[in-house]
């Protein structure tokens, strides 16, 4: 924008000014100078210089974008810090790394994207410690004051990386007309640690252990600030996350530190409650306090051990007497981070998730929503009907039979190589264990063995938080995920699975962990429109807070009503329960 300004009357001159400046404010494209592309934006930090997708898929994005500094060194197990300023233009047209962790199914591989290294890096360290970056996409118009929604990626606390194609966002930023963000964070032990020696008189985020929720909320202040650069709203963000990135959200819902960071949020196949929060034989989300003391101090001795500095653990506790608390820090902070990783897998300690500490997350959070104490905020809520079915290998601890025949790698393997259009010899008998097949039969099948997951841990601990939740607020909103119209035999294996409405959520259906599974020309047309209804519903939600959107095809309810979403191979079917 180029303003002619009158000579005649320096206060005119101020006075135009003003109004070009708060112009320029209003405007998404107005993000650099006069000159700058449209990819352009200016940061609280400086410049980035994004993609140009306009042609390709209507949207614009800046990718790998610094939000805080290198988790590295005397900052590693510390809160996040501000990224420093640069000068010029950062090009942001690549993801940056993911982080840290030990190679799972829905882990980066070694390249950082999927591929077959995904299914040969399994359990071997991949990723970087410098990690702490997130990517934006919008669509490629001069809207502003666009809504913003923040995802966090599942993977337990222990995998999952931004760059993972089934959570690209330029799909539901193009069909929702919204602003759309992912985050990198901490994971494992390096996200999650609680450690008296840790804690050396820093912030109170510092002594907390919850390293990841803090790279959460550094993210949502990072957005605060810059959402308006993208054309967002900052005053309208919703935070949303999945599996362990939903128990991270609600965590975050009931952390002192979160007031004011966001206005809505979407947890979708998660929960915060702890086992005194839930009938006797539910799996709760949360352990409590105690639990992640214990975890740190095994960590500590164990690295103790590996390393050689003790003989066994208990010359490890006695060595630790001896030390002060900063001596200890500086030694777990100069430790090879996949050395501490390695460690942690070899000794069953490589684990994450939200820790009560009191300070960052409430010793008990489904009591603090009960006090009102969390942020009060509209609030959707989501499962999928065969959440267990994902997790066959944990039928054991019901003293059942492993689930699976096959390794990780190798299903993951028949996932990524399978084709849903072509003839197949691939059969439910090459997956899963053949006590329970088939898998419809009554109390014995599969369908009915993993439902004993979904019952115990996904279903008890979003009932238990509605139940509360519904106690302080009535903008509240549930839905369950139906829709099971893979080709055989995945409809079979995993049906409405764990994780399977994120491809629809976000509108990919290209090739991921479960884009292969999902597609095809059989179950195309019903496919497309169940996601283009749950992409305008999340659209609706993120501007208003109320799910209700015209392409759902059914009134949605608050709950106790909930929306069943689902889809015949060729229409939606989509209706309250």
């Amino acid at each position: 924008m180029r303003t002619a300004f009158s000579a005649a009357s320096s206060c005119a001159q101020r006075t135009a000014a003003v109004l070009v400046l708060a112009a320029c404010a209003a405007l998404a494209g107005c993000g650099g100078s006069d000159d700058d592309a449209p990819t352009v934006r200016s940061t609280a930090a400086g410049k980035l210089q994004g993609i140009d997708d306009s042609a390709r898929n209507g949207t614009w994005a800046w990718k790998g974008v610094r939000y805080a500094q290198p988790p590295v060194g005397a900052l590693r197990w510390r809160a996040p810090v501000a990224p420093e300023a640069w000068t010029g233009v950062r090009v942001a047209d690549s993801f940056g790394p993911a982080c840290l962790q030990i190679g799972r199914m829905f882990g980066p591989g070694a390249n950082n994207r999927f591929d077959e290294t995904i299914a040969t890096t399994m359990g071997q360290p991949v990723g970087s410690e410098d990690c702490l970056t997130l990517n934006i996409w919008r669509p490629a118009t001069d809207d502003s004051k666009l809504p913003v929604l923040l995802f966090i990626h599942g993977g337990s606390n222990i995998s999952g990386y931004t760059a993972d194609p089934l959570y690209d966002g330029a799909a539901l930023a193009k069909a929702a007309n919204a602003v759309v963000v992912t985050a990198n964070y901490r994971l494992g032990v390096l996200g999650f640690l609680n450690l008296a020696q840790l804690k050396v008189g820093g912030s109170a985020g510092d002594d907390s252990g919850n390293f990841a929720l803090l790279d959460n909320m550094a993210a949502l202040r990072w957005l605060r600030a810059n959402a308006a650069a993208f054309g967002g709203d900052a005053d309208n963000i919703t935070v949303s996350g999945e599996s362990a990135g939903a128990n991270n959200v609600l965590a975050v819902m009931t952390s002192p530190m979160a007031k004011g960071l966001f206005h809505k949020i979407v947890a979708l196949s998660g929960g915060i409650s702890l086992a005194s929060n839930l009938p006797a034989g539910a799996s709760p989300a949360l352990n409590p306090l105690a639990t992640w003391q214990a975890h740190g101090e095994a960590v500590l001795l164990n690295l103790l051990v590996a390393d050689g500095t003790a003989a066994d653990l208990a010359a490890a506790k006695a060595y630790v007497a001896t030390r002060t608390a900063a001596q200890i820090a500086d030694y777990l902070r100069a430790k090879d981070g996949h050395t501490v990783l390695n460690t942690a897998l070899a000794k069953g300690l490589n684990t994450g998730n939200p820790i009560p500490d009191g300070t960052v997350v409430p010793l008990d959070p489904i009591a603090a929503i009960a006090a009102g104490q969390h942020v009060n905020v509209p609030t959707l809520i989501g499962n999928t009907r065969d959440e267990g079915k994902l997790f066959g290998g944990l039928l054991p601890l019901f003293g059942l039979p492993a689930g699976y025949i096959v390794d990780d790698a190798t299903r993951f393997l028949m996932m990524a190589r399978f084709n849903p259009d072509a003839a197949t010899t691939l059969t439910t008998a090459d997956i899963v264990n053949a006590a329970y097949l088939p898998v419809a039969t009554p109390t014995t099948g599969y369908d009915a063995r993993t439902r004993l997951i979904t019952q115990a841990l996904f279903e008890a601990n979003s009932q238990n938080l509605l139940a509360t939740l519904t106690t302080q607020q009535p903008r509240l909103w549930q839905y369950r995920f139906d829709w099971a119209q893979e080709a055989y035999p995945w409809n079979e294996v995993y049906g409405a699975a764990h994780a399977f409405d994120l491809a629809f959520l976000f509108g990919n259906f290209g090739p991921s962990v479960v884009g292969q599974v999902v597609g095809g020309n059989a179950n195309r047309t019903g496919r497309l429109a169940l996601s283009n209804a749950m992409m305008a519903s999340l659209g609706a939600f993120m501007r208003t807070g109320d799910p209700n959107a015209g392409a759902l095809g059914a009134t949605w309810s608050p709950w106790p009503s909930k929306l069943l979403l689902d889809a015949t191979p060729n229409a939606l079917n989509t209706r309250p329960q």
